[in-house]
């Protein structure tokens, strides 16, 4: 066997010219100490706040301390498979999650990563969970209403496009029931919704994904779940997860409705995190920063200015109560932080008064500005004949007989009132049958209806009006305003439908 040199020559040259190494710096550490889901880490001088971090068998990590001598991370899965001497590895990255439309219709964790069982998410740009507020200079007032289908919100406390209302009560108050509300009255309509479960059961996170299909309102919805059994550090992410989807559709020019189902959950998170990372506890055990923990959430619901776009994102958090105690820790932080909120009563929902909305601790600070001017054309007068029975009814009940006429005339219109508030959950109703109820009620038209028979008038009359005088609600809902002539109309109709029903 010869040995050719012009061979060995050109493999040599061959291999001289294909060699190159890439050179990569990477910033390693140690885990010092692990468990209940948090890691310290020891090396990583470079690390960022909020940067991920790569721990062995692909189980990342959110750097939250930064100390002197350790790096305090909280692990974003399972953190059993995590043990001291174990090599950490920074990414330079922060958390990013999928955006745009492709996530409509789905349900995601806060990572972005699909739990519906219907195949990968359809998205090309990712954007950070954390995001600075818009400014004072790209927004513009609030002055378009979100319509909730639900009368007392709607002609009470509206909600206006870019505000952030509240919503707190204690437990079984329907405080989702409301949310889930105003999701299932945007079909068709021109609002993205967001529907945030931080801390929730699953089986509750399943119950309202079936419910929103049943109402064909998947279609327009982007469920971000981290339920209970989640570690704290993913339930801490949801909300901010979700906030960066709806922003997404509003630097889009479109318009975003997001829930945060809810923010007690998340503070309990957040609390649990700060305590296992040492740092120092404050009131009821939280640490310094929790306000700002949702501040710094909420300020990024806005209406942003025509120059910026025009659109919006309208947050409702909702906030859960212990014994009706508003004035806890969490729910007076957030309160200061909303611009109004609707409060729903215990009492109020055991006695059948749903949804159990308390008219004189609800508010919205945005008030008629996010009304339609139909509208508050019948609401100014609604609130004022439900605040006077309210104001007469305790002292109504000592002695019923000896009232004068005109206060028991008010004790009778507050009655029905209260009963055409009621309504049933998951049927939102559009602006005009709003308006056209509230309009009979205030004007006096229900005052011979008895008491009783007040929800099925109610039924029939919307049916009458829908079925014989179409043009009534197809002038509300174009006009956007009870005109001479649609006030005629109205008063016609109603008359007319009195006529054929033996109230």
């Amino acid at each position: 066997m010869s040995i050719r040199p012009e061979e060995i020559a050109s493999i040599i040259r061959k291999q001289i010219e294909e060699f190159g190494t890439a050179i990569t710096s990477v910033d390693v550490g140690t885990v010092v100490e692990a468990g209940d889901g948090i890691a310290r880490v020891h090396g990583l001088k470079g690390a960022m706040y909020n940067e991920l971090l790569e721990f062995p068998n692909g189980i990342m990590g959110l750097s939250l301390n930064l100390e002197e001598d350790t790096v305090g991370a909280i692990i974003l899965g399972d953190y059993t498979d995590i043990s001291e001497g174990d090599e950490v590895r920074s990414t330079g990255r922060i958390v990013q999650v999928p955006v745009g439309d492709g996530l409509l219709g789905r349900v995601i964790d806060p990572l972005g990563q699909p739990m519906d069982d219907k195949g990968p998410i359809r998205s090309d740009k990712t954007c950070p969970v954390e995001r600075i507020a818009p400014n004072v200079v790209a927004r513009q007032a609030v002055n378009t209403p979100v319509q909730t289908g639900i009368k007392a919100i709607d002609a009470m406390i509206p909600i206006g496009r870019g505000q952030r209302e509240l919503i707190i009560g204690d437990r079984f108050t329907g405080k989702t029931a409301i949310a889930i509300d105003a999701i299932i009255n945007q079909k068709g309509g021109d609002l993205v919704c967001i529907y945030v479960a931080i801390g929730q059961k699953s089986a509750k996170v399943a119950q309202v994904v079936a419910t929103l299909e049943e109402n064909g309102a998947m279609d327009h919805t982007v469920v971000v779940a981290a339920g209970a059994a989640d570690p704290a550090a993913l339930q801490y992410l949801a909300p901010y997860a979700g906030c960066t989807i709806g922003e997404e559709f509003m630097e889009q020019g479109k318009d975003a409705l997001i829930i945060y189902d809810d923010l007690s959950k998340h503070a309990w998170a957040y609390r649990q995190m700060s305590l296992l990372l040492r740092r120092p506890p404050g009131r009821e055990a939280y640490p310094g920063d929790i306000f700002y923990l949702h501040s710094r959430l909420l300020e990024r619901a806005a209406r942003l200015s025509e120059e910026f776009g025009g659109g919006s994102l309208t947050a409702l958090p909702i906030v859960e109560t212990q014994a009706a105690d508003i004035s806890a820790y969490v729910p007076t932080n957030v309160i200061s932080i909303t611009d109004g909120q609707i409060y729903l009563e215990a009492e109020l929902f055991n006695a059948g008064n749903r949804p159990a909305i308390n008219a004189g601790l609800s508010v919205s600070r945005v008030g008629g500005a996010a009304q339609r001017r139909a509208m508050r054309q019948v609401a100014g007068r609604l609130r004022l004949d439900l605040a006077q029975f309210r104001e007469l009814q305790a002292f109504a009940q000592f002695g019923a007989s000896e009232l004068d006429p005109a206060t028991r005339r008010q004790l009778e219109r507050g009655q029905r009132i209260t009963e055409v508030l009621k309504q049933p959950q998951y049927q939102p109703m559009s602006m005009a049958e709003e308006v056209s109820i509230i309009y009979a009620t205030v004007n006096g038209f229900l005052d011979d209806v008895p008491v009783n028979k007040v929800q099925d008038f109610e039924m029939a009359f919307h049916k009458f009006i829908a079925s014989n005088h179409p043009e009534i609600h197809s002038g509300l809902t174009e006009k956007r305003e009870i005109t001479p002539d649609i006030d005629e109309q109205l008063r016609t109709a109603i008359r007319e439908f009195k006529e054929t029903v033996p109230y």
